[in-house]
């Protein structure tokens, strides 16, 4: 299904919009009503807001056959935006900073080049607009629990991926995007002045023993074959030049794929900041939080997607990437059907477009949109027509 020039520019006019307005997450009432009454003005649609900041789309071909979910991520960032585009966030900080908007915009340009070639398919689509990627415990697992994915037979979505170039589709088999989970740590002392340290209880020191040997448990305790990340990205502590404080707060994440080292990575930093306290007499406070599920590609459906990249763009075009340690919460419509994530290339180094995901200058190449769009009608023609089953 070959997406038209004028839908190509509705699409990015789309894009722009969102852009221009960006909501945070849970907060997306404008976000979700736009994307409402874009869809209204489709045929074939039954529409529902399952949640207050969320929408679903409903496209029932009139034939029996299986059932497609597509999905798109709605929500934008607390940043504070640094483009001077024209149609640079009009929310003070608060931007789209991830790719968002794209990924809605491309969802609204597949529900209506499908909706209008629906009588060439079986089967039905379902387009989920899903609030609260960005904050967990996300907008997913609550569209599962409202029963989005009730009846589905596949499920696919795609990230405007700036690391890639515009016009490849990135395809990863089996796990693709680590389960992202939190830690946060209060290392308690005896605050004194710095002048007589021995009469204290140096907080400050006893949390750089700790977290010095948190990256023990990467590089000695885990199997070097496995892929986990640990890391301290906060810390806070102290308040003048001659104060050793009386405690030191810091906290990080923990990125893995297998479930059973998952389960084990919280009960080892706990045991080094228990050892390294107990050793100083200090005490401590440990909270770690579970985050997203990792997303894990089924095989079939990520072969029919690598199949439909391949019939539009060629072979050339597929490129076979590696797990990424960041997180998504796509991961929770894979616990009802089988599915896959994928890459749509979206940075381009000869328009500088080269900033990094959650970058205050972070934006894509737009020609990327029309790509997306195409792979979304393209799987859900492969998908619906028969070629799903095994």
């Amino acid at each position: 299904m070959i997406v038209q020039k004028k839908d190509r520019e509705k699409v990015i006019g789309w894009r722009r919009h969102l852009h221009m307005h960006p909501e945070l997450s849970y907060q997306e009432t404008k976000t979700s009503q736009f994307v409402y009454n874009e869809l209204q003005k489709l045929d074939g649609l039954v529409l529902s807001k399952p949640t207050p900041t969320s929408v679903l789309a409903r496209l029932n071909m009139g034939k029996p056959g299986k059932i497609l979910a597509i999905r798109a991520d709605m929500d934008a960032l607390p940043i504070e935006e640094e483009n001077d585009f024209e149609f640079t966030s009009r929310t003070p900080g608060v931007m789209h900073a991830c790719g968002h908007d794209g990924h809605t915009a491309m969802l609204l340009g597949a529900a209506k080049i499908l909706s209008e070639h629906k009588e060439k398919l079986s089967g039905e689509v379902r387009f989920i607009f899903q609030h609260a990627e960005e904050h967990p415990p996300g907008g997913a697992e609550e569209l599962v629990n409202a029963g989005v994915m009730d009846g589905v037979d596949f499920v696919i979505g795609t990230h405007l991926w700036s690391p890639l170039e515009t016009g490849k589709i990135g395809i990863v088999y089996g796990p693709m995007m680590a389960a992202p989970d939190t830690f946060k740590v209060r290392v308690i002392g005896k605050g004194g002045h710095a002048g007589v340290p021995h009469e204290t209880v140096d907080s400050i020191a006893v949390s750089a023993q700790i977290i010095s040997s948190l990256q023990q448990i990467v590089s000695r305790t885990t199997d070097a074959s496995e892929q986990l990340v640990l890391s301290v990205t906060q810390i806070s502590g102290g308040s003048a030049d001659n104060v050793i404080p009386g405690f030191v707060e810091f906290g990080g994440t923990v990125r893995s794929f297998n479930e059973k080292l998952r389960n084990r990575i919280p009960e080892q930093i706990e045991r080094i900041i228990k050892g390294i306290t107990d050793a100083h007499q200090a005490s401590y406070e440990f909270n770690y939080v579970t985050g997203y599920r990792p997303v894990i590609n089924e095989k079939h459906t990520t072969k029919l997607l690598h199949a439909a990249a391949e019939h539009l763009y060629g072979q050339e075009a597929v490129e076979i990437m590696k797990p990424s340690m960041v997180g998504e919460d796509f991961s929770a419509y894979l616990q009802k059907a089988p599915g896959c994530f994928f890459f749509t290339g979206a940075g381009n180094k000869g328009k500088g477009i080269t900033y990094p995901h959650h970058h205050a200058k972070f934006t894509i190449d737009e020609d990327a949109l029309e790509i997306g769009v195409s792979m979304f009608a393209e799987a859900a023609r492969v998908m619906l027509s028969g070629k799903g089953d095994e």
